[in-house]
Formats: C-alpha cells, sequence, structure tokens
C-alpha cells in the first residue's frame, strides 16, 4: 500500500510547480448514473486518488501558495447518519484530519464559504479546466477575473508518467490477480461453452482473489469477433478449431493490469494459426528487447510495423514491394492500433506522450507501458489467403522500464504455444 508520506510528497511536488499568490483546486468524482436511479459503483478520480488516496465522493482539495507559505486543505462530506444508513459510513472531518496529512479539513458544505477566502489575493488558478465537472464550472465563475488559469490535471498527469517503488509494487499485484485469471481461461474446457462462460471464469479469478473490480471490460472474442478491436458482446459459441483472443485485466487498489492472450478453444493451435501467432509473438519479444531509457515509442511503432509487413509478405498476405508497401502503409488494413500505451491508475494512463514543445517523451526509468502487437484478418477478406481468415491475435505485456533496460511485470503469464498447448484444456 502507499503511505500517506508520499500522497503528501506527491502534493508537495505539485504545489512547488505553482506560482506564487496562486490558488489549486481539484474535484473528486461523482457517482454516475447507471439508469434512472441506480448507480455503477463508486470509483475515484484518479488524478484525486493520486494525490490523496481518498476513495469518497464529494470531496476537495485545495492548494495555496504564497511567497514564503504552503497550505493543502480537505474537505469532505460531514457525517450524516441518515445519509451513511443508505450509502454506507463516511470518515467525516475529525478521521480525515487524524488520516491525511493536509493542514486543515473542512466539511464541504463549507467549502464556497472557504474559496472565496481563499481566492483573495490570489493571481492565479490551477484548477481541472479541460473537466466537464458542474464543480469546475462554478470555481472558473467565481475566478473570472483572474489573468492567470492553469490546468491542474496536466500536471498531475505529467507527475504520474514516473512510477514510485509502491506503485509498481500494486501494480504487480495487480497482474499476479491477472495472471490467474488467464491460466484459468487456458485450463478450464471450453466444450459447448460460449465467449460469457469464459468471461466469467476470468472475472470470478479476480474477485476471489481480491481485485473487485476488472480495469476496463474484458474482451473474450473467438473466431472472427477478435477481428472486433473493442468487441465486448462476449455472447458467441467458442467453436472448436477456432482462437480466442482474451484482453483482461484486474484493477486491484486503484492500479491496473492490461493483459492480452490469444489461445486455442481446443488446446491445440492449427499450423495457420501458429504461423500468425508465431510472427506477432516474435514481433512482440523483438520490441519489448528494445525498450530502455531514451529509447522512443515512435521507434516501437515503426519496428513492429516493420516486422509485421515483412511477416505479413512472407505468409503471402501482403503482395509487392516492401518498401513500397510500407510507404502506403499497407500493413495498417491488418495492424490498424499502436504498439501500446502508458499503464497506472488508469489502464490507459493519463500521462502526456509529448511535451510543452510537442516532442515525443523518451523512455524513462519508472515508466510502465503495454506492449501489444496485433494481426486482424477478416473472415471476408479473400485478397489473403483461405487458411488466415477469420483468425485475429494480439499478445500483450505490461513492461517497467529499468536504468538500463526493462523488466516484463507479465512474464509469468504463459505466452509461446508450447507452454499454452501445455496447460490447455484438450478435448
Amino acid at each position: 500500500m502507499i503511505k500517506e508520506s508520499e500522497y503528501k510528497k506527491r502534493r508537495d511536488s505539485l504545489v512547488k510547480k505553482m506560482s506564487d499568490n496562486s490558488i489549486g483546486v481539484i474535484f473528486s468524482a461523482k457517482y454516475t448514473t447507471r439508469s434512472h436511479d441506480t448507480q455503477h459503483p463508486y470509483r475515484q478520480d484518479s488524478n484525486f486518488y493520486y494525490l490523496s488516496g481518498f476513495k469518497e465522493d464529494n470531496a476537495v482539495l485545495i492548494f495555496l501558495k504564497e511567497k514564503n507559505r504552503i497550505k493543502t486543505v480537505l474537505f469532505v462530506q460531514k457525517k450524516d447518519k441518515l445519509l451513511e444508513l443508505w450509502s454506507g459510513e463516511r470518515l467525516g472531518e475529525k478521521k480525515a484530519k487524524k488520516r491525511f496529512l493536509v493542514d486543515k479539513v473542512y466539511s464541504r458544505d463549507d467549502f464556497k464559504r472557504k474559496f472565496k477566502e481563499y481566492i483573495r489575493g490570489k493571481k492565479t488558478i490551477y484548477c481541472e479546466l479541460s473537466s466537464k465537472k458542474s464543480d469546475v464550472k462554478k470555481v472558473l465563475e467565481l475566478t473570472k477575473d483572474f489573468n492567470a488559469k492553469e490546468n491542474i490535471a496536466l500536471m498531475v498527469q505529467k507527475m504520474r508518467l514516473i512510477k514510485s517503488v509502491s506503485e509498481i509494487e500494486l501494480i504487480k499485484e495487480s497482474i499476479a490477480i491477472t495472471a490467474k485469471a488467464h491460466h484459468r481461461a487456458m485450463i478450464v474446457n471450453k466444450k459447448d461453452k460460449y465467449e460469457y462462460d469464459l468471461q466469467a471464469e476470468i472475472e470470478h479469478e479476480f474477485k476471489t482473489n481480491g481485485a473487485y473490480s476488472d480495469a476496463y471490460t474484458s474482451i473474450v472474442a473467438c473466431g472472427n469477433s477478435a477481428n472486433t478491436l473493442h468487441y465486448i458482446q462476449n455472447n458467441k459459441p467458442l467453436l472448436e478449431g477456432e482462437l480466442i483472443l482474451i484482453d483482461a485485466g484486474c484493477e486491484h487498489n486503484y492500479y491496473a493490469s492490461d493483459i492480452t492472450r490469444t489461445i486455442p478453444v481446443s488446446g491445440q493451435y492449427t499450423q495457420p494459426q501458429r504461423e500468425l501467432y508465431n510472427l506477432v509473438l516474435e514481433t512482440q519479444l523483438k520490441i519489448i528487447s528494445m525498450i530502455k531509457p531514451k529509447v522512443k515509442r515512435s521507434a516501437l511503432q515503426t519496428s513492429a510495423e516493420e516486422m509485421l509487413t515483412k511477416g505479413m509478405i512472407e505468409l503471402g498476405i501482403l503482395k509487392g514491394e516492401y518498401k513500397k508497401l510500407i510507404r502506403l502503409q499497407m500493413h495498417k488494413k491488418y495492424y490498424p492500433h499502436g504498439i501500446g500505451h502508458w499503464m497506472g491508475i488508469d489502464v490507459h494512463d493519463m500521462a502526456p506522450y509529448k511535451d510543452a514543445k510537442d516532442r515525443e517523451i523518451p523512455l524513462k526509468k519508472g515508466m510502465v507501458l503495454t506492449i501489444e502487437p496485433g494481426l486482424y484478418i477478416d473472415k471476408s477478406d479473400k485478397s489473403v489467403p483461405k487458411k488466415y481468415r477469420g483468425i485475429g491475435i494480439r499478445i500483450e505485456d505490461n513492461i517497467l522500464v529499468t536504468k538500463d533496460g526493462y523488466e516484463n511485470l507479465s512474464s509469468a503469464i504463459a505466452k509461446s504455444i508450447d507452454k499454452i498447448e501445455a496447460i490447455s484444456f484438450k478435448f
């Protein structure tokens, strides 16, 4: 777990970046409506959680910076027995003051009055300028005469780019649970089952290991369904001889995992499946081996596209001269997405890919990213040899950038054909 001292360190680091005579404000997430009067389970705003570790709604963090003085104030939902009867116990002001290393804690009811007091004499406000939160609109109205407004969300997202030791440990814990889920999917009997049966097995493993939510809606795509990149219907039968693309990861203690494996329904890959699978796997292994500080993601992307293009020419999927195919980006028909993304509190972590001067940010020690090449060949594509049609393959791992290279945080999850076939149920 992350200590309160680390959250305080993050807040102090943020305030140091603010100008003198300024105020910063960031709001918690609100409950979201599922339908009518029912709500989705509450999930804290990622930036707010990163700065506080506070999991309740109706909260606000205020940062005050003067020339020789810094002050942090937390507003929380006050204790209310009737409200708690319906929605659960609240920490309240007194317990929040004991737990969190902030200067002051007030009831959320006092926010508007205190905020008007705090903005006197301030020149700059740091708030979530791009947010659609109604509270942000109210704050901007109260500070409409301020000459300078800065986006505090972007500042926090930049901080989130480099993971601390404790964050990396939480990501590892999340991945360890996800590993059990993917191995369970490989092991179980899939005869006469549906995609949703396998999804249930995966998410059962999440919850029984303490991860009460998935990091994103699980993709369990059998056969041609895998060629829809964001397929989440998960309602088709698992057919013998087909592959299942499983993109599933849990969220544990607010940190995500994001793993994809492509496994055979009947326990063994056919020869065409092996050929495509090994091309994707060899590409992934090569790209992962390139990871180290100062390398750019664009270089990883380019290398993946080049390797997949060469492989597809050899298999007869792409036809023509290599350089021309690359120039025309013909690979995008079968590999349309990026090589990976940042990962952390969000599965697609809200951290920048470019700096303030629009220059690509190179890899640095402490970054965590996914590496996920794939090939997707629709069953209706008659330009491709028939044996490859209807096959979709993606292989995805979570990689930590280290001082001299990388660590594959998800290396324990079976990935080679031999290992997957060795543990898969066969019928």
